[in-house]
């Protein structure tokens, strides 16, 4: 029975319909406590706890990540510990509560060095940047954001380096220094190309866009622009509009 409700929450979740996908995976941690089934209710509770992230119930959703780092470290599955905790750093940013987070994502840390997970160890640096980068500690972000570029490439992670580098950009762009700024989200085009990730790539170009219009340089800037908004009809994407417009206002000062 409880088989069936997990086989009901993914087919609610591929749907997009997270209520009751939640109502689902409620029946299957209830099901898998009456059988006693640690390994399976620690995996239904960390669905749950994922989905009720998504649905932004914060509370619940660390209730049920925190009961399964109770049974992960009863079986002493570090893989999993790890896990669990980058889940609960990621729970606290997206509640708005960084300082939380950090603690959550060092320990995480700890245990992906010893265990030499380099495609894992990439994204949390990854993750702490962005946190260092948000409390505009420039320094230490952007060694974070080195060090996951470093693992990224051990493991050759090539979404991980477009993501990575694009970032890095823009934390170079908050910042101010325009010249390794262009030349990180110029890496990071790059990779997305390379991926094929065409809404990525437009992504990363507007940001290009604004880094040659801050040198004043309206020529570059216009050709960023101009793929950008090519890029937006091909696959409609929600910017369209304000990119066209942005698009206008360049051509009118290089006419």
């Amino acid at each position: 029975m409880s088989n069936d409700h997990k086989h009901r929450a993914r087919i609610f979740l591929h749907r997009g319909d997270l209520v009751q996908a939640r109502a689902a995976w409620e029946a299957a941690v209830a099901g898998d406590r009456a059988e006693n089934n640690p390994r399976e209710l620690s995996d239904s509770l960390g669905n749950l706890g994922n989905t009720c992230a998504l649905m932004h119930d914060f509370e619940t959703a660390e209730h049920c990540y925190h009961e399964v780092l109770d049974i992960q470290r009863t079986e002493r599955n570090r893989h999993a510990i790890a896990h669990t905790l980058v889940n609960l750093g990621n729970l606290h940013i997206g509640a708005d509560r960084p300082e939380k987070a950090r603690p959550y994502y060092l320990e995480a840390l700890d245990l992906l060095r010893e265990l030499k997970d380099d495609r894992a160890l990439g994204i949390l640096h990854n993750n702490l940047a962005l946190q260092e980068a948000r409390e505009r500690q420039w320094e230490q972000a952007v060694s974070s954001f080195k060090l996951a570029l470093d693992y990224h490439r051990v493991v050759g992670n090539e979404e991980g380096l477009a993501v990575t580098y694009s970032q890095l950009g823009k934390c170079f762009l908050d910042q101010g220094d325009l010249i390794r700024a262009e030349r990180c989200l110029n890496n990071a085009s790059e990779h997305y190309i390379k991926l094929g990730n065409e809404p990525a790539e437009a992504a990363v170009l507007r940001l290009l866009a604004t880094v040659y219009e801050r040198r004043q340089d309206v020529i570059s800037a216009r050709r960023c622009l101009e793929r950008v908004v090519a890029l937006d009809n091909r696959y409609t994407l929600p910017e369209s509009r304000s990119d066209s417009a942005h698009l206008a206002s360049l051509s009118d000062r290089t006419e």
